[in-house]
This record gives C-alpha cells, sequence and structure tokens, in this order.
C-alpha cells in the first residue's frame, strides 16, 4: 500500500519509539526482545501504512538473521497498538497500521483504485468536529476520517482512456 505524507512530519517527543515501548513493557512485566527491538525499527524506518503481510514481506525470511516469525509480528503489532506506537484501522477487509507515537492528528483520502492513502490535516475540520459535538454536549477524545475515492492520477487516467475511446 502506498502513501503519500510529505506534508507530516514527526512531533518532538521525549522518548524514542524504543524508550517508549520499553516503558510499556515495564508495566506489564513484560521484557523487551531482540525481536521486539527489530520490529519497532523495521516499522519507525519509514513513515508508511502497512498491514501485517506488507511488514512480513519486508522482513528477513526464515533462517536469515533477525528473522521474525509471522506471529511474532501479528501479536507484536498489536502490542505497538496498545503501547500507542501505531494505530491500527480497518480498510477494504484489511487491518492496516500507521505511525502514531510522533505523529500529529490526520486524516485520509483513499483511492479506490490504486489504493493510495494520502494524509492531510485539516484545522476547519476540527473546528466543526468540536462545534458539532460541542452542542450536542460530547467530550471529543479523536476522531478518524476516510474519504474514498479517485485520486488525481488514477482520475487523468481514465480520462485518457475515455478521449481514446471516442477516437
Amino acid at each position: 500500500m502506498s502513501s503519500a505524507s510529505e506534508s507530516l512530519q514527526p512531533l518532538s517527543v521525549s522518548l524514542s519509539p524504543q524508550e517508549r515501548f520499553e516503558e510499556y513493557l515495564q508495566t506489564r512485566g513484560l521484557r523487551q526482545t531482540s525481536q521486539r527491538k527489530f520490529l519497532i525499527d523495521a516499522v519507525f524506518s519509514e513513515h508508511d501504512h502497512f498491514d501485517a503481510d506488507e511488514l512480513i514481506d519486508r522482513l528477513p525470511r526464515r533462517g536469515q538473521e533477525n528473522y521474525v516469525s509471522s506471529a511474532t509480528v501479528y501479536r507484536t503489532l498489536r502490542e505497538f497498538v496498545d503501547a500507542g506506537l501505531l494505530k491500527s484501522f480497518q480498510l477494504d477487509g484489511r487491518t492496516v497500521y500507521e505511525l502514531d507515537y510522533g505523529y500529529p492528528a490526520h486524516d485520509h483520502l483513499y483511492c479506490t483504485r490504486c489504493r493510495k492513502l494520502i494524509e492531510f490535516q485539516s484545522e476547519p475540520l476540527v473546528q466543526i468536529r468540536d462545534e458539532v459535538a460541542a452542542e450536542m454536549g460530547f467530550r471529543v477524545s479523536g476522531h478518524r476520517m476516510i474519504v474514498q475515492g479517485v485520486c488525481k492520477d488514477c482520475g487523468k487516467a481514465r480520462r485518457k482512456k475515455r478521449k481514446q475511446d471516442l477516437v
């Protein structure tokens, strides 16, 4: 899955993702393992959206150094979400993950043709959300919006195709 996130810059945070996760593990009486450390580095080395299978495809294979089993990947991704390092959401029947820790709140445009996710921030959107919540006596703890449609590139490709069909 590709993502466009040029506009989102990481926020300044007091702890690295590794340190934040170690704190999480300590509060639960769990220990840090080399596999968990490797997975944090792999996940936080790129700012993109991914599902577990896409992450597994990027990792070393069985028999190679730093191999991590699929079961460990799935379990550790859930721990990363619980620790506040990642957010997960459903998209086309798959669980998609994105970086949460150290990144600003944002929403998404999703192209249903090429599956590109485009991140954006909108202060007017947040203002409308807060106004509606206030009118309803609702205290906002967060929101997720995914606008589905066709991206500019796919829209251009379709228009070109149609013009050719008319000739």
